[in-house]
């Protein structure tokens, strides 16, 4: 099975990118199988047209092009028509959870052509904390308004009394807009020297920040997934989040508490529980590493995967 990389210009593909796209399509010889990002499958509903009936188009859909946060009504109107069109020619559509299955009723896409195949975790040691320092509070997210970074930066600014460092890892480069209002915001607030932005880590400096968590928090606005959570829960790290999406889905109760999207107050006033509570924290970290070793390793998410694939191409 081949690998064919797209322009990175997907899911806003320029001219050149869909000729790119449609070239390589064209290349597949009939009755392939082919399998297409969600990123860039719902943003070519032509060449999946024009192609549809000529290869076995699978689509992995972590969550749909328009329930990205920040998109005018305009712009979410026309991705979720044209995702719509371009998985109606898919013979199989692939989500990441259940939630996500369900969302894709609203682009006709009918249950039997979707399968849910959860991303696969790696084992990882459990977190060992601050050591009875000062908190720390870790937030693993690309710096974009999806992910709630602003929601939590207004939230830990009425909590300036207790002691606690958050440490944001990930890019800062996917809206660099956004990313610089964040860095105005957490001096607008009075917290600088209290968070760092560290951009993204390599493995090994991302295993040290899960290593002397204390609180993993991400107050997300919507989830596919929420791979970060996961990769929390194996390291047994206490969670904070938004009930958002799929968030629901990989937290447990027991695992970590969750708040009403969009509600900084709430948000704050959890924070707040976590920090005065440390037998809280304690027994959500056991629950944290409970869910964690219930979650799909990866060699058990790939055979589902390819169990899925070969539906399409032995059907």
């Amino acid at each position: 099975m081949g690998h064919r990389s797209l322009d990175p210009s997907f899911p806003t593909p320029t001219r050149a990118s869909l000729e790119h796209a449609g070239q390589v399509l064209a290349a597949i010889p009939d009755g392939g199988l082919v399998l297409v990002d969600g990123l860039a499958f719902g943003a070519m509903p032509d060449l999946a047209e024009a192609e549809g009936s000529r290869l076995r188009l699978v689509a992995l859909v972590h969550h749909p092009l328009a329930a990205e946060t920040g998109h005018p009504p305009d712009l979410a109107e026309a991705l979720q028509a044209a995702e719509t069109r371009a998985l109606a020619q898919a013979r199989l559509v692939l989500a990441t959870s259940r939630s996500t299955a369900a969302l894709l009723r609203d682009y006709g896409v009918e249950s039997g052509r979707v399968r849910v195949v959860e991303p696969g975790t790696d084992p990882a040691p459990l977190a060992q904390g601050s050591g009875g320092g000062t908190p720390r509070l870790l937030c693993v997210a690309a710096l974009i308004p999806r992910k709630g970074h602003d929601l939590l930066l207004r939230a830990l600014a009425e909590l300036k009394d207790r002691p606690w460092h958050l440490d944001c890892v990930g890019s800062q480069d996917r809206d660099p807009a956004w990313a610089e209002s964040l860095v105005r915001l957490i001096d607008r607030l009075g917290l600088a020297g209290r968070v760092s932005l560290l951009g993204p880590l390599d493995d090994a400096g991302l295993m040290e920040r899960y290593a002397a968590a204390d609180l993993f928090v991400l107050p997300s606005r919507f989830e596919g997934y929420g791979m970060a959570f996961a990769e929390a829960l194996v390291r047994g790290l206490p969670i904070l989040a938004a009930r958002a999406g799929a968030v629901g889905e990989t937290v447990p109760p027991g695992a970590g508490l969750l708040v009403p999207p969009e509600d900084a107050a709430a948000l704050g006033q959890r924070l707040r529980q976590l920090l005065d509570d440390e037998p809280l924290r304690r027994r959500l970290a056991a629950g944290a590493r409970a869910a964690g070793l219930r979650l799909p390793t990866w060699p058990r998410s790939v055979a589902a995967f390819a169990a899925a694939l070969s539906e399409v191409a032995h059907g």
